[in-house]
């Protein structure tokens, strides 16, 4: 059985909970789990990126919500947590970063939430701390409207990266 199926075949429950681990907003796990059952991989992405911007901005706020801060440490997270053990390999990059580096990342955070309401959003796989704070100071003179429909294609991009992980998986 491939992973599609698996996921096609999973109870409403269980493919709810493996979708949510890829997308925090509970609207879009829901709709895609009622868009089951998907021919191929192709056709559970074209879905996925479809839903996601018909979406309303406050179900992306939802999915912002959902990550930690980038270069945050994840004690305070639960073990088990699928989408906490993935966000901490894509933020891999802020591991062996300087304190100070960190420290400017964190002040970098703060700005942009102080400014735009949610939490910095980037997709952070394959990038280091200083590719990901050069990018958020870069971000912070956005306006408003520009700034969410960024983050919330840096959502839709992590959202891709995770399902790939789902499928892997399954």
């Amino acid at each position: 059985m491939t992973s599609i199926e698996r996921l096609n075949q999973s109870s409403r429950e269980e493919a709810f909970g493996a979708l949510l681990a890829c997308c925090g907003s509970t609207r879009w796990a829901q709709r895609m789990v009622e868009a089951r059952p998907w021919a191929d991989s192709a056709s559970l992405h074209e879905t996925a990126e479809r839903i996601w911007w018909e979406l309303r901005p406050q179900d992306w706020l939802e999915a912002f919500a959902s990550h930690p801060k980038i270069g945050e440490r994840h004690d305070a997270q639960p073990e088990s947590s699928q989408s906490s053990r993935w966000a901490e390999a894509e933020q891999a990059g802020t591991r062996n970063t300087a304190s100070e580096t960190l420290a400017d990342l964190a002040e970098a955070n703060r700005a942009y939430q102080e400014k735009f309401g949610y939490i910095y959003i980037v997709c952070a796989t394959g990038r280091s701390s200083e590719e990901m704070l050069e990018l958020c100071r870069q971000r912070l003179s956005n306006d408003h409207e520009t700034e969410l429909r960024v983050a919330a294609e840096e959502q839709r991009k992590i959202t891709e990266i995770r399902l790939n992980k789902l499928l892997e998986a399954a």
